[in-house]
């Protein structure tokens, strides 16, 4: 969507629910015709905090239930006849503070909103991702369970390899297990280079169902995320704000005969 105009790079938000809804609704159906069977309603970075930052805060509710409402028209409409599952998606914050009691009231509170619109228009269930603190993503888990829908939440580790209140992938992955996650695992910011070792490592020591998203890009030991990675296949011309990330990734991108085989592993 972003490179076809519809999106701004990075930290964008969601707009294009409300603003180009077809566009969205065919991007749906381009995931759906290539296998998915659950249709994840476009709400990531659609919170009270991100949309209070670019001054539309009015719009919050309206595009939730946008998001949500294509995203189970596109479920409800597989053309094999079988309807999919709607997932409702409940993104991390970015104003978690594990030291500020304050901060994690209004996480939580923005949390409550988006998992009760997500419940309200009829999500089979519920994905809480990109958490690189526990503490939040136990807080999202918390809020989700109260709904009594299946519950897959994933964490995303920055470059320290661990999370940025001290646990590492496996720690977290237990501490949401026993919270009761149905499902746990890992998401974004690592390629599968990067994300395979810690999802054998978090495979071996839960005993529920295990969620593995990278992103396409053939991140390394050196620069286990896409945040940082070089471009050093001859550049002429780099982007201008001096990294990769997000506008200039496409050279780094993974074949699909790659993502096909850490999927087979």
């Amino acid at each position: 969507l972003e490179k076809r105009g519809y999106l701004t790079a990075g930290e964008f938000v969601p707009e294009v629910a409300l603003e180009h809804p077809e566009a969205l609704k065919t991007l749906h159906r381009d995931f759906q015709r290539a296998g998915s069977d659950v249709v994840e309603a476009f709400t990531y970075n659609g919170h009270r905090e991100k949309m209070r930052v670019i001054g539309k805060e009015d719009l919050l509710e309206p595009l939730n239930r946008a998001a949500l409402r294509i995203a189970k028209e596109v479920a409800d409409n597989n053309p094999s006849g079988e309807p999919d599952l709607l997932a409702g998606n409940i993104s991390n914050s970015n104003i978690w503070d594990p030291d500020d009691v304050d901060k994690q009231k209004e996480v939580r509170t923005m949390f409550e909103e988006m998992c009760g619109w997500a419940v309200e228009e009829g999500a089979d269930i519920l994905v809480g991702e990109t958490y690189y603190y526990t503490g939040e993503a136990l807080c999202a888990l918390e809020v989700m369970k109260e709904h009594n829908l299946p519950a897959v939440v994933t964490i995303a580790m920055m470059g320290e390899n661990k999370m940025r209140d001290g646990d590492s992938a496996v720690e977290a992955c237990q501490k949401l297990e026993q919270a009761g996650a149905d499902v746990v695992g890992m998401n974004c910011f690592r390629g599968p280079e990067t994300m395979m070792p810690y999802m054998r490592e978090i495979r071996a020591a839960v005993k529920c169902h295990v969620a593995a998203l990278p992103v396409p890009y053939r991140t390394t030991k050196e620069h286990p995320t896409f945040f940082n990675l070089p471009d050093e296949h001859g550049c002429t011309c780099p982007s201008p704000h001096g990294r990769t990330f997000p506008t200039a990734l496409d050279p780094l991108l993974m074949n699909r005969y790659e993502i096909r085989k850490f999927a087979e592993d």
